[in-house]
């Protein structure tokens, strides 16, 4: 991955019920379509996930993923799209890792960083992906609203992810492949002043070593409708870009993309 120039992360939820746009997206058909589009968009990787994170989003079993996820990735496989964009599987599951690994894809993007299931560090270090690893201030996948307080969120998330990247390399996964995310909205507090705070000081998480992804894209601390949040969030993601990260994770590519002159 070269993280000389701004790497642009697009976003197909296959789940009915994401909170930016659950239901557009998981017949095999909308996602082929999506997907598509993305790639003639420019997105450098396309994030695809089979269950919802958001506040209140029910538990989804490993088989209901695999199905969701499935056709799919079998479908991506077929019209050979990995040779177009890098493809990131959005899953804490190291079953639905491991499948998307063995088909093709390039990068997992855990957000719970290896908290919730014990054989995912298995998976990474046989496959040896990118891995993105992600704070959250809950120790499940399902992101709640509580307004959590902090004497200083950046010192919090540097402790966090410092410890999850030091177990992976100590197991022997190479530095080289991580990515570190700080999480945002209300995977850091129902407080929507923190997510701002830390792309303001974002330049502050380089010190760790590691590329950096934020996605603020469409996340309610940006206020207001969710059909209106695209502007404000290509807006806080170029302050990121100039604040020092490396990827940016968002919904509308092609916004984002003109905003940054391409």
């Amino acid at each position: 991955m070269n993280f000389n120039k701004p790497i642009i992360m697009g976003v197909l939820n296959a789940t009915p019920d994401s909170f930016s746009d659950g239901g557009q997206f998981n017949q095999l058909k909308q996602a082929e379509k999506r997907i598509k589009e993305l790639i003639d968009q420019g997105a450098d990787i396309i994030d695809i996930g089979g269950e919802s994170t958001g506040p209140g989003a029910p538990d989804v079993s490993e088989t209901e993923e695999l199905k969701r996820l499935e056709p799919i990735i079998k479908s991506i496989q077929k019209k050979k799209w990995t040779e177009k964009a890098l493809f990131s599987i959005d899953t804490y599951k190291a079953k639905v890792a491991d499948y998307a690994l063995e088909n093709g894809f390039q990068i997992i993007n855990d957000v719970t960083a290896l908290r919730r299931d014990p054989k995912m560090m298995d998976i990474l270090l046989k496959h040896k992906p990118y891995v993105i690893l992600m704070y959250s201030k809950d120790n499940t996948p399902r992101t709640t609203k509580e307004a959590v307080e902090y004497e200083d969120v950046i010192d919090t998330i540097k402790q966090f992810l410092t410890e999850k990247a030091k177990q992976l390399i100590q197991a022997g996964f190479p530095k080289e492949k991580i990515i570190l995310d700080p999480g945002m909205g209300a995977f850091i507090s129902a407080n929507p002043d923190y997510s701002f705070e830390i792309i303001e000081r974002l330049s502050e998480l380089k010190s760790l070593g590691f590329p950096l992804l934020v996605g603020i894209s469409r996340k309610s601390c940006l206020g207001g409708i969710l059909e209106e949040r695209d502007q404000p969030s290509v807006e806080w993601s170029l302050k990121a870009f100039q604040n020092g990260a490396d990827l940016i994770r968002i919904h509308n590519v092609k916004m984002m993309k003109t905003a940054l002159g391409e």
